[in-house]
């Protein structure tokens, strides 16, 4: 399963044709947001050297599933990386790790806010070895009076407000079906750090990119945090029905829940068209978006009514048909599987793994799938001969 990749892996610092070419990550992260961003570059065609603990990253413990031995977990965000294990806790490995500073144009670290500076590898630290050093800090909660507090992203789904709008109207807030937060702060993160690339590429400046999980989420909650800070409204769970819009949710058929959607004026009426109710967009209940959400009671039983005469695979076709949007509710199988009908190519190779393929597709320097995650320390001879400590004695 999965496409293949042709880049193949070459030595440290090779150009190998990928947009961020030449560049060198200093990856000093562990567990999601901070590997995830790290990841991304290196699909993007930098050079991204993972630091390790002599335990490893926490998620290389996080099974099952594994697959050839290995967590795969800890295989989905560690791709297009090499490994080197540095005790911090001796001087020998905290002075590979100045060297590492030094020579790399990024340095991405997820510690505590405060954590890094008894080794030098703080922002000032690295600065003061590489004045055009990019360096950006992850955080649950910032380096203000967050600094302490541990940033877990279901932690941060309970707190920003998140868990609050997911579950039923009338039952308990549920975490997000996995880590969003982590997630969304990792890209957050490879944003900021690709404007701090073109800023220093424009006037050589370096600069400290930081970003936290609180901030990420609230920023990610969009029209909810919005409905707050802008209209003094606090929003409440209503289960998989949308604060906005209607129909936009799930509706029972003939045989199951079909997810039917009306984002427009125009939306709804073609939706009422295919289901022979030509006369439903006229009504003065329904002939507005702010009219149909305020009375979705109303409306949700007439369409429930005529869905019911067909199954949810019927009206799937039908509303495909005529580009009326609608869905099934897949698993991650049929999710992957409806991504492979539609052309996605979702499964590519990295060495021999298969992996999620980066979603951005570019025309003339596409992402590159060259390393599977690398095996704990796999890379450390070549990159302790690379930063000019020689190779270890066989």
């Amino acid at each position: 399963m999965g496409a293949s990749s042709e880049d193949q892996p070459g030595a440290i610092g090779t150009a190998n044709g990928g947009p961020l070419s030449g560049l060198v990550v200093a990856d000093f992260t562990r567990v999601l947001a901070g590997p995830y961003c790290a990841m991304l570059l290196g699909d993007l065609g930098a050079e991204v050297i993972k630091v390790e603990s002599p335990t490893g990253d926490d998620t290389r413990h996080w099974v099952p599933p594994i697959r050839d031995g290995m967590s795969t977990y800890f295989m989905g965000i560690n791709r297009n990386k090499r490994s080197i294990v540095l005790d911090l806790a001796q001087p020998g490995d905290v002075e590979v790790a100045h060297a590492l500073s030094a020579r790399a144009d990024i340095f991405i670290q997820n510690f505590k806010p405060g954590g890094l500076v008894r080794f030098g590898l703080d922002y000032d630290g690295v600065r003061s070895r590489n004045t055009g050093i990019i360096y950006c800090s992850i955080s649950g909660f910032g380096s203000d009076k967050g600094a302490a507090l541990p940033g877990y992203d279901m932690l941060v789904q309970g707190v920003s407000g998140l868990m609050s709008l997911t579950g039923s109207a009338d039952g308990p807030p549920f975490r997000a079906g996995f880590s969003v937060f982590d997630v969304l702060t990792g890209l957050h993160a490879a944003v900021g750090i690709l404007a701090a690339v073109h800023h220093r590429s424009a006037t050589g400046q370096g600069q400290h990119v930081e970003t936290n999980l609180l901030s990420a989420a609230l920023s990610t909650l969009a029209n909810q945090a919005s409905a707050y800070v802008a209209g003094d409204l606090v929003p409440h769970r209503m289960g998989n029905a949308h604060p906005n819009l209607f129909p936009y949710e799930p509706l029972q058929t003939g045989d199951g829940e079909l997810i039917v959607v009306a984002g427009n004026d125009g939306q709804f009426r073609k939706l009422c068209g295919t289901m022979g109710l030509d006369t439903l967009p006229d009504d003065e209940r329904f002939d507005t978006v702010g009219k149909r959400n305020i009375n979705r009671d109303d409306l949700r039983p007439i369409l429930v009514d005529r869905l019911a005469t067909r199954s949810a695979q019927e009206w799937f076709e039908i509303f495909t048909s005529v580009g009326v949007p609608s869905g099934p509710i897949n698993d991650v199988r049929g999710g992957v599987e409806l991504a492979t009908e539609l052309g996605l190519e979702p499964v590519v190779l990295a060495g021999n793994t298969p992996t999620v393929r980066n979603p951005v597709s570019l025309s003339e320097t596409p992402a590159r799938y060259a390393r599977a995650a690398p095996e704990l320390g796999a890379d450390a001879a070549d990159i302790r001969d690379w930063l000019g400590f020689g190779r270890p004695p066989d």
